[in-house]
């Protein structure tokens, strides 16, 4: 039979697990409210730019913001991978990883990673990747100008990021970048004022406003992206917590119940011992 001093100092672990795992709730629901606020913001800017590219641009084609004498393109398709920094993020990173090795072949795609996390997935089973970015620690002014910059080399590019469904609910997603680009201004309605060269300069030249303004949507694009990606993994590590927590309380109630046993075990025992001593020496006399 376990000691009432062994159980107690369990229930007491448990009691500071259970508090740890509140605070981390705490923590995960905050930083998903604060990533809300600051994507709506960039939809708001990107919605902006839209609006004057949609007016530019002398063709349908989105060229990744490359100069127009650019020629030397990569004959491959790069994947990009948007995982966690660290692992504390539940199983999302594995079932990103999952998906992207669906398609990944080895002769037609190169890998860039974003998350320390999705590095360590990636080495331990066995496939390379070209780059690895951290995943950006602050929700604003994200730098991604090197990741664009090596979009820029290839001829096509696919981000495979972690989707925001719910508090509860996340799911991994694929997208090819330029599309990502153009769904997020699909739907934007045009200005009054129409912008055109009949009645702007444009300096260099127009076609290198338009090079600046693919540049930076997509820019936005991979940052709001990212910022989904973070949504999914707090929302999947305030998933993860308030499953321990649940589970934790559950325990704690187990052990506090085996606690009161033992003692009571201890007070029948020897309450026995004192009526049984009782006894002998009642027959003694």
């Amino acid at each position: 039979m376990r000691r009432p001093s062994e159980i107690e100092q369990e229930v007491k672990a448990m009691e500071t697990l259970t508090e740890l795992t509140s605070v981390f709730e705490g923590i995960a629901s905050m930083r998903i409210a604060q990533i809300k606020n600051q994507v709506m913001q960039a939809t708001q800017f990107f919605q902006e730019l839209w609006s004057i590219y949609s007016q530019l641009r002398v063709d349908g084609m989105f060229r990744f913001g490359r100069s127009q004498s650019l020629t030397e393109v990569i004959q491959k398709d790069l994947y990009i991978i948007i995982t966690a920094e660290g692992g504390f993020s539940g199983d999302i990173d594995q079932k990103l990883i999952h998906l992207m090795t669906k398609t990944y072949n080895k002769d037609k795609h190169d890998i860039l990673v974003i998350g320390h996390h999705g590095a360590l997935q990636l080495a331990q089973r066995g496939i390379s990747f070209k780059k690895y970015f951290k995943l950006p620690v602050k929700d604003q002014n994200i730098n991604v100008g090197p990741i664009i910059r090596e979009v820029q080399k290839y001829k096509t590019t696919t981000v495979f990021y972690q989707e925001y469904v719910s508090l509860m609910v996340q799911d991994v997603r694929q997208i090819e970048l330029s599309a990502a680009v153009t769904s997020e201004g699909k739907d934007l309605k045009q200005g009054t004022e129409i912008i055109s060269e009949e009645n702007y300069i444009f300096e260099p030249s127009t076609y290198d406003v338009v090079d600046h303004l693919e540049s930076s949507m997509m820019r936005i694009a991979l940052s709001q992206l990212i910022l989904d990606s973070k949504l999914a993994q707090y929302a999947s590590r305030f998933r993860a917590m308030s499953a321990s927590h649940t589970r934790a309380d559950e325990a704690t109630g187990e052990l506090k119940l085996s606690y009161n046993r033992a003692k009571r075990n201890i007070k029948d025992e020897r309450l026995k011992e004192i009526i049984n001593g009782m006894r002998k020496a009642g027959v003694g006399a």
